[in-house]
């Protein structure tokens, strides 16, 4: 069974737990409610776009004129990889060598194959630099101990440390979250409600979140991927709480961190996303921010990710031939996985 039938099938469950379970049509300002009188959020939504969790360098504030959203997405290492591949491919090298003389990585996986947007996001019709909207300086208020955390969970210098992204077990752009993420591709939801629960399909890896309504946190000591989510409804609002996400999770909190996102339907085309995320180990205040998810057109690709069937066997291959040669293995630089790839830093 392939995994968009899965999908539809999943889908079809939850609409026969709750038999018409479509939206009211929208009048004048009133927001779609579901047959059961909740906020109806249901349908397919992205959040596409240049804009990240942080403030990129070259950006002073939080909402930005329409002027000063383009030259920032025109500076955009997205934005400057598209210009740079935009002419003709150079074939003219005198030998196969030369074709990576300049050990340019990208050029392995160029920008055809990578969908971030155009351009910045506008939040409640204001163009943004980052989700992120407290702190005011639109940065991950890490501590130390957050700093290590981080470095240590994106370590790709041990096998048994393997990043659970590079391995394609879990999103590598935040993805279904908790906080839901954006990255070069695949940035696509889809929404299905019942009376009793809600479900987020998440594009990336296929993740999936089952959150429960009016439900309780399961036991401390059972983690879970994405985190244990419960939620509730507050008016037009869908609120969810979740807390206890697996340690190897990259995620934004640890086991005594929450994170509690609200979901509300904006317009027609869009749900506006706030997030706000406590957890006194890894950060030195809580930090909060905003999302638009807008509606989509199309529905979520079958995404499948291959890389992690050859990951694990290379990079043991290439420990063991290093040895037979007598050479030490490579230390490689940590990646620091509070800095957007869109950054540029």
């Amino acid at each position: 069974m392939t995994f968009a039938m899965k999908s539809a099938l999943l889908s079809a469950v939850f609409v026969l737990a709750a038999p018409a379970a479509f939206a009211q049509a929208e009048s004048g300002s009133e927001k779609p409610r579901t047959s059961w009188g909740a906020p109806d959020l249901q349908g397919f939504w992205s959040n596409t776009s240049l804009t990240t969790m942080q403030r990129p360098a070259g950006a002073e504030k939080l909402v930005m004129s329409e002027e000063e959203a383009r030259k920032l997405a025109n500076r955009n290492v997205y934005s400057a990889a598209q210009r740079e591949e935009a002419g003709a491919s150079k074939v003219d090298a005198k030998s196969s060598a030369d074709l990576l003389s300049d050990k340019n990585a990208s050029r392995a996986y160029n920008r055809f194959w990578m969908d971030p947007g155009q351009s910045y996001a506008k939040v409640k019709g204001e163009y943004r630099s980052s989700w992120i909207t407290n702190p005011t300086d639109g940065r991950i208020p890490y501590t130390e101990a957050g700093i290590r955390a981080n470095t240590r969970t994106n370590t790709f210098d041990d096998v048994e440390i393997r990043p659970l992204p590079e391995r394609c077990i879990m999103s590598f752009t935040g993805g279904a979250g908790p906080v839901m993420g954006n990255g070069m591709y695949n940035n696509t939801y889809q929404i299905v409600q019942s009376p009793t629960s809600v479900m987020i399909l998440t594009e990336m890896i296929h993740d999936v979140r089952i959150i429960p309504i009016g439900g309780k946190h399961g036991p401390n000591n059972i983690p879970k991927w994405g985190g244990d989510s419960v939620g509730w409804y507050e008016g037009d609002t869908l609120v969810v709480e979740t807390v206890n996400s697996h340690p190897k999770q990259r995620s934004y909190i640890s086991t005594a961190g929450k994170v509690t996102e609200r979901y509300t339907r904006w317009s027609k085309d869009e749900i506006y996303y706030e997030f706000k995320v406590e957890d006194p180990t890894l950060y030195t205040q809580p930090w909060s921010g905003e999302m638009a998810l807008r509606v989509s057109n199309e529905p979520l690709y079958e995404y499948a990710c291959h890389e992690g069937n050859y990951a694990l066997p290379g990079i043991l291959a290439g420990a063991r031939q290093l040895e037979r040669e007598g050479r030490p293995h490579p230390t490689e630089k940590p990646i620091f996985a509070g800095v957007d790839v869109s950054d540029g830093e």
